[in-house]
């Protein structure tokens, strides 16, 4: 059986489909963030990378460097095994009570990413708990989904952002089961924002855990960067709340936050961080420096919503489409999935701006779009170069402007 003839003839019809994903060879050159250097020889040697989840340029920050320079060279690089065995070191515990300080709960628990606290959690929870029903916006990220599927539990799907059908869903529940209410607060693709309160009172209404994905708002939104739970003044009324140190803490891994009981419990069961080496200390020491920073600093976090608005405002004069959110993320929509690429490599070839196509399983076909991630360190001129190219390849395609 040729295996390869088989692996070649899906990857061709993902091709023909507009669907390949084609990896661009970037060297980030610190301290000149967002400007990285390209190794594709058909694009300019310097390019702009407007889709980094590093949103507020922390992993270029001189203190967060400085911290993970001085852990390697107090620790060394890795954390030589598993939590369990000998891999726990005491940056981890410092950065895990740093986390529960900022989201206002008892403990923490860290993760090598934010992928794998999702999975993990929820698939402990749900397999754990008997008889527990997971009930899930429409719209979750693929890590909650897998972990969801993983913990075999009873799955009800409630439409995405809709405090009202979550109600009815949990009405037709029995009333002595376990119930556990998933949901994000910025989603990454349409940038939206959850209506967070009135899914809370509905949760405490049938007695349901809420289990909240913040990986798109820690750093961002709330007086500490504690997210939108800390922003609309919720935290300490949602019981799980998980988030990620690889975006706008510019460093990696993925934590939970709750209960002592229930990070314990978590820690305890789930295999996702059981059988999985730890995160280097060095890592561990950068991202406290990036939540301490963040906790005490504004800067950042102005200086990026201005840059937000400000290309918000000039796509609007140019008339090219994006999704109105109330967050950072800013899609501008293509709605086909070979434009959507052809677009992309324009871009990049012919005016060094490099931006990832977002198309079919990420979002669903027809929605296909560009996603921008303004960040305080790209300049006014990064913004007005960016529209002006849109605005020539706007015409050159012939595609549709938005509605004046």
């Amino acid at each position: 059986m040729d295996f390869d003839a088989m692996f070649t003839a899906q990857l061709d019809a993902l091709k023909k489909e507009g669907n390949y994903r084609i990896f661009a060879e970037l060297e980030r050159q610190c301290g000149a963030f967002p400007k990285a250097k390209s190794h594709d020889a058909q694009t300019p040697e310097e390019v702009t990378v407007w889709c980094s989840n590093d949103y507020l340029g922390m992993g270029q920050h001189p203190v967060v460097r400085q911290a993970m320079k001085d852990a390697i060279d107090a620790c060394g690089t890795g954390a030589g095994g598993t939590r369990n065995i000998s891999g726990t070191a005491h940056h981890h515990l410092v950065l895990e009570r740093e986390l529960a300080d900022l989201h206002g709960k008892e403990a923490a628990l860290l993760f090598t990413s934010g992928y794998v606290s999702n999975w993990a959690a929820l698939s402990t929870l749900g397999a754990r708990l008997p008889d527990a029903v997971i009930l899930s916006d429409e719209l979750n990220h693929a890590s909650m989904i897998e972990g969801i599927r993983h913990s075999r539990a009873k799955k009800v799907i409630w439409r995405h952002n809709d405090p009202e059908d979550l109600d009815r869903k949990l009405a037709a529940l029995p009333a002595n089961s376990p119930k556990i209410v998933a949901f994000e607060s910025v989603y990454s693709m349409d940038g939206d924002i959850s209506p967070m309160a009135e899914i809370v009172e509905v949760a405490e209404k049938h007695g349901a855990m809420t289990y909240l994905d913040e990986v798109h708002a820690v750093g961002l939104y709330g007086p500490r960067g504690g997210g939108v739970s800390e922003e609309r003044g919720l935290a300490h009324r949602i019981t799980l709340i998980e988030g990620t140190l690889g975006k706008a803490y510019g460093c990696m891994g993925g934590y939970v936050t709750g209960s002592a009981a229930m990070c314990d419990f978590i820690r305890s069961f789930a295999s996702g961080f059981i059988f999985t080496t730890a995160l280097p200390p060095a890592v561990a020491a950068a991202a406290t420096a990036s939540i301490q920073h963040l906790k005490a600093s504004q800067d950042e976090r102005q200086a990026q919503r201005a840059q937000v608005a400000r290309l918000r405002s000039l796509l609007d004069r140019a008339g090219i489409p994006h999704m109105e959110n109330d967050s950072h993320i800013i899609p501008v929509m293509i709605k086909d999935p070979v434009k959507c690429r052809m677009l992309a490599d324009i871009l990049m070839r012919d005016y060094g701006i490099y931006v990832q196509p977002i198309n079919y399983p990420t979002v669903p076909k027809g929605t296909e779009r560009l996603r921008f991630t303004p960040g305080p360190l790209h300049s006014d001129a990064d913004i007005d170069h960016l529209v002006r190219a849109l605005t020539v390849l706007w015409k050159q395609c012939a595609l549709a402007h938005a509605v004046a």
